[in-house]
């Protein structure tokens, strides 16, 4: 055998072999290259806008704790300051209840000093009559004396 024509040979079984790869072979491989290709691109840019969103997202959640934390904190001074309004409400209410009270007990205190002092200048006039009964050991009409009566009362 000689050596060229093996050669030849086998040149030409190669490039049998080459034009068959390229024509059937290699396509169902480079398709499947680049769609691999395709989805790990796809893939990267999935995780790249996830992470995206995930920042955002934490973004949000501490703007709205922020936003929370100074709506807990508003409300917290509102109901302080209800509730020192309320107290001090309470107070000016119960200082005026006092003074009420205060006023009404005066008032009839002096009503009883009134009552008194009336009961007292009757008996006077009374224990007057009887003692100038005893002195002038005569019956003084207290009907008729009455107007007398009522001015020494007055004066008294």
């Amino acid at each position: 055998m000689n050596i060229n024509m093996t050669l030849i040979g086998q040149t030409i079984a190669f490039a049998i072999f080459v034009w068959f790869c390229i024509k059937y072979v290699w396509p169902p491989i480079s398709t499947a290259l680049h769609e691999r290709q395709k989805r790990i691109a796809e893939g990267l840019d999935a995780a790249s806008r996830a992470s995206r969103d995930l920042e955002l997202a934490q973004e949000q959640a501490s703007q709205t704790l922020r936003e929370s934390k100074e709506q807990a904190s508003q409300i917290l001074e509102q109901a302080n300051k209800r509730s020192a309004q309320m107290v001090e409400e309470a107070r000016e209410q119960a200082r005026a209840e006092g003074e009420r009270l205060i006023a009404s007990a005066r008032a009839e205190i002096d009503q009883e000093v009134q009552r008194a002092k009336d009961e007292l200048r009757a008996q006077v006039s009374s224990l007057a009559v009887v003692g100038a009964e005893r002195v002038l050991e005569a019956s003084v009409d207290e009907k008729a004396h009455r107007k007398l009566l009522d001015k020494l009362a007055a004066e008294l």
